[in-house]
């Protein structure tokens, strides 16, 4: 037996990793947690919606997670990024940036995605601060304020009457054309809805708190607040070089347990998943962990058939 054999390398060390890596550990499976701690979230003051941890800030939800995880001696954190992955199911080679190897029976990818550069004018000093993607994350610190939704389309008929159960008052920018249809654009004036077409010139702001969009027309939406559609992609091109398949959002294509098309590689988490929510990442990251630790069992157990034929 090769005691330098990773039972699982988790590529990746969010919720989703975090939680797996406590549910391999816990299974007495030998895990390497390779990540970077470069967390998408990391623009974020709090974690919500998370049952026990409403309202902490991601860097001490990490720094509870490892120190919990340390109690399992076969989990090991390395702060690196997987750079390459060879090999086959059962004996993938993982390269890392800085030159360290690993060799894992199984590969599980919980990176995530992160955002592309943000292109409207003062979105980034506001990002994280009073401007967000997801309002179960941040709807609740926002209710009954003044609020720009930024998005278009089909996106906006979706999330119109989403956020309307924290405000009421809230403007639709779609900083260009709105994609809509007669019906919709009738829709949103039923509702009282304004709506404003022209490209957004800029976001003023006061130290992260947003004051104002001001549009390319001269038109100026007084705001406290912004949920907007972020432009993602995948946290690593490493499920794509290997040949895993990805979906039309840019995600990592998975049956119900976590399985890639590629034997013997998972994923969980946002990566897997347009549920974007710690907790959800997290779930997904346990409920995977156990497929992959079913697996391995199933497949110890087989070879042990196999000796006493």
């Amino acid at each position: 037996m090769d005691k330098k054999l990773l039972d699982v390398a988790i590529i990746g060390g969010g919720p989703a990793g975090l939680n797996a890596a406590l549910v391999l550990g816990r299974a007495r499976k030998k895990v390497a947690v390779i990540d970077a701690g470069r967390p998408r979230n990391a623009v974020t003051s709090e974690v919500h919606g998370f049952l026990t941890r409403d309202g902490i800030s991601p860097s001490e939800f990490r720094r509870i997670a490892k120190g919990e995880i340390s109690a399992y001696p076969s989990v090991s954190f390395v702060a690196d990024t997987a750079v390459s992955i060879m090999g086959t199911d059962g004996r993938f080679q993982i390269e890392t940036e800085q030159g360290q190897s690993f060799t894992s029976k199984k590969i599980l990818f919980t990176v995530g995605m992160k955002d592309q550069p943000l292109s409207i004018p003062g979105l980034a000093e506001v990002y994280g601060k009073s401007a967000f993607v997801c309002p179960y994350c941040d709807g609740w610190e926002l209710r009954d304020q003044p609020l720009v939704i930024i998005t278009k389309g089909a996106m906006l008929m979706h999330f119109a009457p989403l956020i309307s159960g924290w405000t009421k008052h809230f403007t639709i920018c779609t900083n260009g054309p709105d994609e809509l249809t007669d019906a919709e654009r009738e829709e949103l004036l039923l509702n009282q809805v304004p709506l404003f077409d022209s490209p957004i010139r800029r976001i003023d702001s006061s130290d992260g708190i947003v004051r104002q969009v001001v549009l390319k027309d001269g038109t100026i939406v007084p705001c406290t607040g912004i949920f907007f559609k972020p432009n993602l992609i995948i946290g690593s091109d490493l499920p794509q070089t290997i040949g895993c398949e990805i979906t039309e959002w840019g995600g990592i294509v998975v049956d119900e347990f976590g399985k890639t098309n590629i034997p013997g590689v998972y994923s969980a988490g946002d990566a897997a998943s347009q549920m974007h929510q710690a907790i959800a990442a997290a779930s997904r990251g346990a409920l995977v962990a156990a497929v992959i630790n079913g697996n391995l069992n199933t497949e110890a157990w087989g070879k042990k058939d196999d000796r006493i034929k």
